[in-house]
């Protein structure tokens, strides 16, 4: 294996940025890699294999690119490029990155950052009603949310309605006071967070008083037809078959519908069937309707929640594997 030298120019204005605090972000690529990183003179030298060479000249290049763009550099954008190095698809991380679907109130970008998001994002863009099921982490509410703003500003629906099935997470809270909307509110909490972030607090308020935004528990929706709507159904793992069959019927003209949710945290109680397993398996051959599978590798909360993702998926699968050995050396 022959070892060679090559040299890449980080400009001093995007060096912190794309090395990271203490080079963090550059010690990564060395380990992962398996290559050294000299600073000469404000150039680098990269020492390696030929092809760890090659990509690390690659994932800097296109670190470099984003930082340009504006972009703060954090440990997913590092973690994803070196994925994308292993690939042949290793520019895919610059061309997810020109689609920007909104701007927080902060004026901070909304975009796609894996390619399982740029996937979902367009399929909401193609398709009437899409399914978005993935882990914890993945965008899949938030980026739902951002499509739903745009499309509410540009003027593409006359309103928004939020929605997911008051179910406890796996504990009792007993009778919450205050009114009905103060006992709904805590099941409601994520949505409120993404809509404050994107919208703003001030203006989500005057468009909610005026009937154009609602986000309500999914029994609400019984009995209604939501013409000209953008409409999501959050947590659908802790649907019924009823409800979900209930939920999909209300859909009216000019309307688009999202359903979010992650099969591995489902919260109803023991032995009921999930409303969301059940339409996956009636609905895949409609072809107006999509389909987004996230993974663990389109995690963009804390990296440490995408080991975790992928810890209790092994774990789930060892189990599953071990269950099937034991009955069969029952038999």
């Amino acid at each position: 294996m022959s070892i060679v030298e090559n040299m890449i120019d980080i400009p001093i204005e995007h060096e912190k940025n794309v090395c990271g605090q203490f080079d963090t972000y550059l010690k990564k690529i060395e380990r992962t890699l398996h290559v050294t990183m000299v600073n000469r003179d404000g150039a680098f030298k990269i020492i390696g294999p030929e092809h760890s060479v090659s990509r690390a000249k690659s994932v800097f290049g296109n670190l470099i690119e984003l930082s340009k763009r504006g972009n703060t550099i954090t440990e997913q954008n590092v973690d994803y490029a070196l994925s994308l190095a292993f690939t042949e698809h290793d520019d895919q991380i610059l061309e997810i990155d020109k689609d920007i679907i909104c701007r927080t109130v902060a004026g901070r970008p909304v975009k796609p950052k894996t390619m399982g998001q740029k996937q979902y994002v367009d399929a909401i863009r193609k398709k009437m009603i899409v399914f978005g099921i993935g882990p914890a982490g993945t965008g899949k509410t938030y980026l739902a949310m951002a499509m739903a703003i745009q499309a509410f500003k540009n003027g593409e629906v006359g309103r928004i309605i939020l929605t997911r099935p008051a179910i406890e997470a796996g504990e009792k809270l007993g009778f919450l006071p205050g009114d009905l909307q103060s006992k709904i509110d805590p099941y409601l909490r994520p949505l409120y967070d993404a809509l404050y972030q994107i919208m703003g607090a001030e203006s989500y308020l005057h468009n909610s008083e005026k009937g154009l935004i609602e986000v309500a528990p999914l029994a609400y929706m019984r009995g209604r037809t939501l013409d000209n709507a953008y409409i999501i159904l959050d947590e659908a793992q802790n649907t019924t078959p009823a409800q979900m069959k209930m939920f999909l019927t209300r859909i009216g003209f000019g309307s688009k519908v999202i359903v979010t949710g992650d099969q591995t945290q489902k919260d109803l109680p023991s032995g009921t069937i999930s409303g969301l397993d059940t339409a996956l398996k009636v609905l895949k051959r409609i072809d107006d309707i999509g389909f987004c599978y996230l993974s663990s590798s389109d995690v963009v909360r804390h990296p440490l929640v995408q080991k975790i993702v992928q810890a209790y998926d092994a774990f789930e699968l060892k189990n599953q594997n071990g269950g099937r050995g034991r009955k069969g050396r029952g038999k």
